[in-house]
């Protein structure tokens, strides 16, 4: 049996949340099908899997949040976690995930 890695998230309104890796096979399945046709990530889709998948407490479907900006925070944080990039439990206010990246040509 393996125990899967867990991440306490407390949102800016101070709801917490529990968010739950699903396995490395689960993420790629659902990296697969949040995509639309033209391999384009699709928001809803993407909220949809997180929802059912990876947050487990509170269980929560889309139309449960109120405020868009609490559902775009909770989702952002609960696919950071899944792909590896959140930065652990050290989110400032403004925290520069601005997801740029420099390019060097020479």
């Amino acid at each position: 049996m393996t125990a899967f890695k867990q991440k306490n998230f407390t949102s800016k309104s101070g709801q917490k949340y529990v968010f739950q890796h699903p396995g490395v096979r689960m993420v790629s399945k659902i990296n697969d099908n949040v995509k639309n046709k033209h391999g384009v990530p699709m928001e809803e889709r993407l909220a949809e899997e997180l929802l059912k998948h990876i947050i487990v407490n509170p269980k929560m479907k889309i139309d449960d949040f109120i405020d868009y900006q609490e559902y775009k925070e909770v989702i952002n944080a609960a696919y950071a976690f899944i792909s590896g990039q959140d930065d652990d439990d050290n989110q400032e206010a403004g925290d520069g995930n601005d997801n740029q990246q420099e390019r060097s040509e020479g």
